[in-house]
């Protein structure tokens, strides 16, 4: 790795809070998944008792999901690769892929991106919005209550100008629920 730059794909936590230092940073889209609530959490932001959910890539083909790309400079692409291991893998239901992004300027990338493993226990796609929301609204693990995660995440696509209607949905519905 150290002679080459490290691209990373965020779609989720990593966009506003990425935890390792870039030399850039754009927008960028990852064709044939889509970002969603189909992982079960049991350590960031929910217990193995109470599960929360979190974000993760679901393949999907023809589908797509705008996201930031980070661009790790060489000298920390070794460090911020084993940071990234340590905090995504660690209950091994993401995968780890080298798949090719596009950035807002044009340029194709290969980008380090965490997508979920649909055989994982913890997979559980295609839960109804309306389910995702009572549990993300009760939910709270490690790293907080499930929905700060929902609320950071949808805050920052929008300041980014991403549409996510699921996501504004999902925001607007926890609210209600947690209010």
């Amino acid at each position: 790795m150290a002679d080459a730059s490290l691209w990373v794909f965020g779609y989720g936590s990593l966009m506003w809070n990425p935890g390792f230092p870039f030399a850039e940073r754009q927008i960028a889209t990852l064709s044939d998944f889509h970002r969603c609530f189909c992982m079960r959490s049991i350590h960031h932001r929910g217990t193995e008792q109470e599960p929360g959910l979190v974000l993760a890539l679901d393949r999907a083909v023809g589908a797509s999901c705008d996201g930031l790309a980070f661009c790790v400079a060489p000298e920390h692409a070794d460090e911020t690769l084993a940071g990234l291991r340590e905090r995504e893998l660690i209950s091994s239901a993401y995968l780890e892929a080298e798949l090719e992004i596009k950035l807002r300027d044009g340029r194709l990338v290969t980008s380090i991106t965490y997508i979920v493993d649909p055989d994982h226990v913890q997979y559980c796609g295609g839960l109804p919005l309306e389910e995702q929301a009572g549990i993300i609204a009760k939910a709270v693990g490690g790293r907080g209550p499930n929905n700060e995660y929902l609320f950071n995440t949808a805050a920052h696509l929008e300041e980014l100008g991403i549409r996510d209607p699921d996501l504004s949905w999902l925001s607007g519905h926890v609210r209600a629920l947690s209010g």
